[in-house]
């Protein structure tokens, strides 16, 4: 929680690089906020400096963090640097008294996320995790289906993301820098799972496989299995060595089930004892909802949606997976 209702908001962007420009959309969805706005941007890459210029004219830019930390006008900073380098600038920024939000995954270790939200508690600042995608048009259908209770009870959850192809030869294909294969894609995945499924975590069970493409040091196939304390299980599969893929969603509840088919969520259900299929058609994504709340949250004082507590949960999650396939054991996580 921050210190208290602040008036105005001014954004720092940690990282500026080329891929997926996502300073720049970082940037652009902070502008559409009332009461928050980009004033400065810091990459090591100088050459990168231009384009953040352009795209956010009047905005200073620096090469060094520490020396942007340094402007008074700097509110808050935004993460969006490789994985391996979250946690140390994000408890920087955080012992400067800035708000911090950080590009998911929140962080590689869990004891990485809980320094960073120890940073947090004693400056006072915000801290949150960008996972936006908690606003894809298909999860918010998915939710909204579950919470009308139309397949009732959740007791098993099957979701997939991957294919079959060598990885580019890059940092987040890079072991050391990413995490591994489940810290980018499954990040996302375990974040929807465990607001899916409204029950603490039993135990993780993982299954990781280097088989294939020795290119590059990430994980070619992951598996993180979760044993809820309700019985409910869910399966999380992140794959470069998918030749036959699956659907994204294959969830089992005790009236109805549902996948995706195309566009829309395939749901089969009941009605009044009736067997009955729908086909349910995703509602619009809406990424900057996620800095909606944020300025809510610091101007006026409105709940945050993201809670760091919830980043570590998935780090969890995803470090205990590992951690449970080189045992060949299942492990439990902390905080549950």
């Amino acid at each position: 929680m921050a210190k208290k209702v602040q008036k105005e908001i001014g954004w720092g962007l940690v990282g500026y690089g080329g891929a997926f420009n996502m300073g720049k959309a970082h940037g652009a969805s902070i502008q559409k906020q009332k009461g928050m706005k980009v004033v400065a941007a810091c990459d090591l890459d100088a050459g990168r400096l231009p384009a953040a210029e352009q795209d956010f004219p009047g905005i200073k830019t620096y090469t060094s963090m520490d020396e942007m930390l340094k402007n008074p006008e700097v509110s808050g900073a935004v993460i969006i640097t490789p994985h391996n380098t979250h946690a140390d600038l994000a408890v920087k920024c955080l012992k400067a008294g800035k708000h911090v939000v950080v590009e998911k995954p929140m962080c590689i270790t869990v004891d990485e996320a809980t320094a960073m939200i120890n940073a947090a508690k004693k400056s006072g600042a915000c801290l949150s995790v960008f996972h936006n995608r908690r606003q894809d048009g298909d999860y918010k259908t998915i939710q909204k289906i579950v919470h009308k209770g139309l397949i009732g009870d959740i007791f098993h959850v099957e979701i997939h993301m991957g294919g079959y192809g060598k990885p580019g030869s890059w940092w987040r294909s890079n072991k050391a820098i990413s995490g591994g294969n489940l810290y980018d894609w499954g990040a996302h995945l375990v974040d929807w799972v465990l607001n899916l499924v409204p029950s603490k975590i039993e135990s993780v069970t993982g299954f990781f496989h280097k088989l294939k493409w020795f290119e590059v040091t990430n994980e070619d196939h992951t598996q993180a299995i979760i044993k809820f304390a309700n019985g409910a299980v869910a399966e999380i599969t992140v794959s470069s060595l998918a030749r036959i893929g699956r659907p994204r969603w294959r969830v089992l509840g005790t009236l109805g089930a549902f996948t995706i088919e195309g566009d829309k969520v395939l749901v089969s259900t009941e009605v009044d004892g009736t067997p009955t299929e729908m086909r349910v058609s995703y509602e619009p994504s809406n990424w900057d909802h996620y800095y909606e709340n944020i300025a809510d949250h610091l101007l006026r004082g409105k709940k945050l949606e993201v809670l760091p507590e919830e980043g570590r949960r998935v780090i969890a999650v995803i470090e205990g997976a590992e951690k449970s396939s080189k045992s060949g054991q299942s492990v439990k996580v902390p905080f549950e």
